[in-house]
């Protein structure tokens, strides 16, 4: 907002406080009694600064109802150090976020995705459910390369999915106004997180709270792709009351666990070329109980199941159960890329990454690029793709059918090759039998000496 309003007051033609100028920058307008410039010069040091940061939050409502009900209003609170506070916005005031060369927003962005990050590790199992670690949703983007259409998430989260894209999209010179981002959150303070980083960055996104199976609010929605992390394995999804729902359209899943009621409310929410990235715990590509081996069949045989990636563990700072990538399609036989229609690309990816502290491990640029770069060979008209032993495979569907539908990449690719260090197999064996023969002499003669030790304590072997 600073940006632009330094921006609007250098131009002759604009009005540095009109809301529609701000509006079409695509950035939130703050009202000046909201200003940072204003509560740190002129309130930080009175006793009320709490009050007036309540007061600026509800300024800023009024002036954007989509922020309603999202920002925290609990500064005024007699518990809290109010000179502490004030000294808090004065330091903060003082970080620089404009100095030359500096986006505020995308700083003040990244500020927001670390203390996201951090929260997530320190609450363990609670933080999986608004937070995705960042390389993994890189490695879904990348992927699927949203240069423009609808992006969808039904469980979106704090908006990773969405921060990404944009991310994406600046990083190989698209343009943010050629997408449209589209999200739902049935957990009210993750709702506010997923607002609250998403305004930060200036990403116009329509975002609403609410059960995405029972009170979908993107009902007539058609999404060119979508990017997902849906909460493993749960149980208390209400399947019980959606037995009936015109969205089995494979088969109905269990009541006991939503991982394909996830998958096939996600294939619905899709257009007719759209395709999706859907990240599931690694027991969903092999399960048989409740319907689930059928529906993956169907799946199969139907042809929307593109790319199968097995993820390395410990990626996820809430679990420790291994997890995959599913990669979804409506129409294989697209022009924009070649007919996959009779096959499906298996990646296992379970050797790579690198441990970032003693619990978590994260996938670094070599290997992001590494499985992306493989599955657009795969899938692009010219990409020259080749099989290699023990990372990635192009299956016929007779040969998953043979495997009794398994999508797990491990029993695809195969065992890595083992590179010839180009010595001779005779000389190995020479080598080998003469090092056996002497650890067989050192063995006889331990033996020997064990033999007289014992002896002179009265021990006779």
């Amino acid at each position: 907002m600073r940006r632009a309003l330094y921006r609007l007051k250098e131009d002759p033609l604009a009005d540095a406080e009109d809301k529609d100028e701000y509006l079409a920058e695509n950035v939130f307008y703050v009202p000046p009694s909201a200003r940072w410039t204003y509560l740190q010069h002129q309130r930080a040091k009175l006793p009320s600064i709490g009050k007036d940061l309540d007061d600026a939050m509800d300024a800023i409502e009024l002036d954007n109802p989509s922020l309603k009900g999202v920002l925290p209003k609990e500064y005024a609170r007699p518990s809290l150090d109010k000179k502490r506070l004030g000294e808090l916005v004065d330091l903060i005031g003082n970080v620089g976020f404009n100095k030359p060369g500096q986006d505020s927003k995308d700083l003040l962005g990244r500020v927001y995705e670390y203390f996201l990050g951090m929260f997530a590790d320190a609450e363990g199992k609670r933080g999986g459910q608004f937070y995705t670690p960042e390389s993994i949703v890189r490695l879904l983007v990348e992927m699927l390369e949203p240069y423009h259409g609808r992006i969808y998430d039904g469980c979106c989260g704090s908006g990773g999915m969405f921060v990404q894209s944009e991310k994406f999209l600046k990083a190989h010179g698209g343009r943010i106004g050629d997408i449209a981002v589209y999200g739902q959150e049935s957990n009210p303070t993750t709702y506010k997180l997923a607002k609250m980083n998403l305004a930060i960055r200036g990403i116009d996104a329509k975002i609403e709270l609410g059960d995405t199976f029972h009170n979908d609010k993107h009902k007539d929605l058609k999404a060119d792709f979508i990017i997902a992390n849906p909460p493993f394995n749960i149980s208390d999804w209400g399947g019980e009351q959606l037995q009936d729902s015109h969205l089995w359209k494979y088969g109905t899943p269990p009541a006991g666990n939503a991982n394909y009621a996830w998958l096939q409310l996600f294939i619905n929410k899709l257009g007719p070329n759209g395709t999706a990235g859907i990240v599931l715990a690694n027991g969903s590509m092999t399960t048989n109980s409740g319907n689930e081996g059928e529906i993956r069949k169907k799946l199969i045989q139907k042809g929307v199941v593109d790319c199968m990636v097995a993820l390395p563990t410990q990626l996820f700072y809430n679990t420790q159960i291994p997890a995959c990538l599913w990669f979804l399609a409506r129409n294989r036989t697209n022009h924009k890329f070649r007919d996959r229609s009779k096959e499906i690309l298996f990646i296992d990816a379970r050797n790579l990454g690198q441990m970032v502290n003693r619990k978590n491990k994260k996938l670094g640029d070599e290997d992001l690029a590494k499985i992306s770069e493989t599955y657009h060979a795969w899938r692009n008209l010219d990409g020259n793709y080749e099989d290699i032993s023990g990372f990635c495979k192009a299956a016929s569907l007779e040969e998953v059918e043979a495997n009794k539908f398994v999508l797990t990449p491990g029993r695809y690719v195969g065992a890595e090759d083992i590179e010839d260090d180009g010595i001779f197999f005779e000389e190995k064996v020479a080598t080998i039998t003469s090092s056996l023969s002497e650890q067989f002499a050192k063995s006889n003669e331990l033996q020997e000496r064990i033999k007289v030790n014992l002896a002179k304590i009265g021990v006779d072997i």
